[in-house]
């Protein structure tokens, strides 16, 4: 029997839904893993839940993620939204932003995993995030629509007073703040999920950015804090510099004959950060499925990390000129994440890996919950037109004779296999009938090593709706 594949974007099992997470590594018992704190989306009418849980892979594979199970509930037992966790000795310590992120509390573990206990009162704020420093001073960040920055006492909790600074960046002008503080910032603007981190020496501080002017090249014509950005600096609480947008949850963007960008997912709020492992280094970020922003997923992209000669911090996809950095762009949204060669194409494929869904707005990812090994994430509501697509695929040295697909429909359609692009060749043709659900096509050429590929969605019965649930190829 066919094996499914697992932990590629996003990277944890489909059923699970935990956004906001920061990646650490630690080391317990002699290992080293990566671990993922975030707040956990099981209400599914509304941000978050009641429980937060750990997840985390060794360091020499990011394929291979294990859940620790819940590691903290609030004291009140109130909605936790996102969290931070640093470690200080041989002590962890979570950050845990109670009744809705308005309380934040510090509580402690000896095991990276949790449970973390003995939960302290704070005056840290919303989605907050702490960095331990060379020297071991301690240093946290938060707000929402304006940030706050302060070093903490050797107890990880109290602010020392005399540190403590207000916009250290400037934020984006909002509906919620009617103050205007002279802080905002129409072009580099600070919305929440703050994330301190040392990068090459300087500081770096990421979090979500909320652009209100256009951004043409990337499709975004309105409102939009999809993108986890950054700036950097000398000093941990001031001495900001401009630094870039990492990530962009916007899908797959298609250039446009003008110049302008085509967005081909979703976008929604964003939050996580970047971390080196192995000498490689990622951004973790969440995507959105379904039609809120209340289930969202785990995802992860390698990165660049580079500085030039004048001490400029450049992160994401950066452009090199004869080896130095000169520019740099948010990392493009994968299917893959961590199978960074690319997804095994003979293995089965759920759907819901897609990171191409147009037009806009219409098929989407059907969310599920059922803690289910290998269950697959349909898309849904495909109607006349839809395509779904897959960066990247590795076909490997031979290529495969058929495709199969598995699929629902309430009226006939035509799916055309295009490699490369949404508009590339057709490499194969599936006829979907209303009566069954596993179609096989021959390939009409042969596909060997890294590949994008996409399914289009063809009907002309009216108001005609399709659900692709997998696919595969054979040799």
């Amino acid at each position: 029997m066919k094996e499914k594949i697992f932990s590629a974007n996003p990277y944890m099992p489909l059923w699970e839904h935990v956004p906001d997470g920061e990646p650490r590594i630690f080391e317990y018992n002699g290992e080293k893993r990566v671990y993922v704190y975030g707040s956990h989306d099981t209400l599914k009418t509304a941000y978050c839940g009641r429980d937060q849980v750990v997840w985390s892979a060794p360091i020499n594979d990011l394929t291979n993620w294990t859940c620790h199970g819940t590691c903290y509930t609030a004291t009140d037992r109130s909605v936790l939204y996102a969290p931070d966790v640093v470690q200080k000795g041989d002590t962890f310590y979570l950050y845990a932003a109670e009744n809705c992120g308005s309380q934040i509390m510090v509580a402690s573990s000896k095991n990276p995993a949790g449970p973390f206990e003995n939960p302290v009162p704070t005056k840290l704020g919303f989605d907050p995030g702490v960095l331990v420093d060379d020297d071991g001073r301690i240093y946290a960040f938060w707000g929402f629509c304006g940030s706050f920055c302060a070093e903490l006492e050797e107890d990880m909790a109290t602010i020392k007073q005399e540190t403590f600074r207000k916009n250290p960046i400037g934020h984006t002008p909002n509906t919620w703040q009617t103050v205007n503080d002279g802080a905002e910032d129409l072009r580099d603007a600070f919305f929440e999920a703050s994330s301190p981190r040392k990068v090459m020496g300087k500081y770096v501080y990421i979090y979500s950015k909320r652009y209100t002017t256009p951004v043409p090249e990337l499709g975004v014509y309105e409102p939009c804090n999809g993108f986890l950005s950054y700036k950097y600096s000398d000093h941990p609480l001031y001495g900001y510099k401009d630094g870039g947008d990492i990530s962009f949850n916007g899908g797959e963007i298609i250039p446009q004959p003008d110049g302008s960008g085509k967005m081909t997912y979703r976008w929604g709020n964003n939050h996580g950060s970047i971390i080196e492992i192995n000498g490689k280094w990622y951004v973790f970020y969440h995507r959105h499925t379904g039609t809120d922003e209340f289930s969202r997923q785990a995802m992860l992209e390698p990165i660049d990390v580079a500085m030039d000669k004048s001490g400029k911090l450049y992160i994401g996809n950066i452009t090199y000129i004869n080896g130095e950095p000169v520019n740099s762009k948010p990392v493009e949204m994968t299917s893959q994440g961590a199978h960074i060669n690319g997804i095994d194409a003979f293995k089965i494929i759920s759907a819901g890996y897609c990171c191409h869904l147009s037009p806009l707005n219409q098929a989407y990812i059907k969310s599920v919950y059922e803690h289910i090994s290998g269950i697959s994430a349909p898309v849904v509501n495909i109607k006349n037109g839809t395509t779904v697509g897959f960066r990247y695929l590795q076909f490997s040295s031979i290529s495969p004779k058929t495709a199969t697909i598995t699929s629902n429909a309430t009226a006939p359609f035509t799916v055309n296999l295009r490699l490369d692009s949404f508009k590339g060749r057709i490499i194969a043709q599936f006829d979907i009938s209303k009566n069954e659900t596993s179609f096989t096509a021959s390939l009409a050429t042969g596909v060997i090593g890294k590949h994008a590929i996409y399914f289009e969605f063809l009907s002309e019965h009216n108001n005609a709706t399709a659900e692709f649930i997998d696919f595969t190829f054979d040799k």
